[in-house]
């Protein structure tokens, strides 16, 4: 019996994803996007967990876009409970894209508080993707639990998350500027005024909000 010709193509696309050349792997993970089949799905999470390259991760990300939702978002689900963090990352980077919101319950705050930076930004950025409306302040509060948190790179990941649930923020940002911790009140600061102006300048509004600590204010008018 003849083997159709698609699981004929698919067989070198699926080998192809272990090549030691990046751009083989990407154009891998290309052919099988664009003809997707369920029976790629888990090589390409498993691809996800393991894969250096940025670019080839984001297209694995594309090609699991391509296939049916109610397939992908249960094996993803299963994926972030992985001990692996780029597999964590990666597949809620995934979610984040699909953004069934069936896959909310698996935003846990263990993985909003993930001790690894990428799988914790990927929470925040899948989480305000996710989100129920009715539990959008609850998000707000524990998103805000982070503030303070890393470099900038961290802390600008960190403001976008809040800044994309609107003004429901604002009570939470206003308790962080009188916390003790100057990088947690600077941090607040730079927050709300990336909600108040998302066109500023974010590494002027990090040093505006550093000088206003500095000079023990709070950031607001007198």
């Amino acid at each position: 019996m003849a083997m159709p010709k698609q699981d004929m193509d698919a067989f070198p696309a699926l080998q192809a994803l272990e090549a030691g050349d990046s751009s083989v792997r990407l154009r891998a993970a290309l052919a099988l996007g664009a003809s997707p089949d369920p029976r790629f799905i888990d090589k390409l999470i498993e691809r996800c967990a393991i894969e250096p390259e940025f670019s080839v991760r984001d297209m694995l990300t594309w090609a699991l876009t391509r296939h049916p939702a109610s397939m992908t978002v249960p094996a993803l689900v299963e994926e972030v409970r992985s001990e692996h963090a780029q597999a964590r990352s990666q597949a809620l980077h995934t979610l984040s894209k699909i953004g069934d919101r069936l896959a909310w319950p698996a935003i846990t705050r263990a993985l909003l508080g993930d001790a690894d930076d990428e799988v914790a930004r990927s929470a925040w950025r899948a989480a305000v993707v996710l989100v129920p409306d009715g539990e959008v302040p609850e998000l707000a509060a524990v998103l805000s639990a982070q503030l303070g948190r890393g470099g900038r790179e961290m802390w600008l990941s960190l403001s976008r998350a809040l800044v994309a649930l609107g003004e429901v923020i604002v009570p939470a940002l206003r308790a962080a500027m009188t916390d003790p911790d100057p990088r947690v009140r600077a941090h607040a600061i730079d927050t709300e005024k990336l909600l108040r102006d998302p066109d500023a300048g974010v590494a002027f509004a990090i040093e505006e909000a550093k000088r206003v600590v500095a000079l023990g204010g709070t950031g607001e008018e007198e």
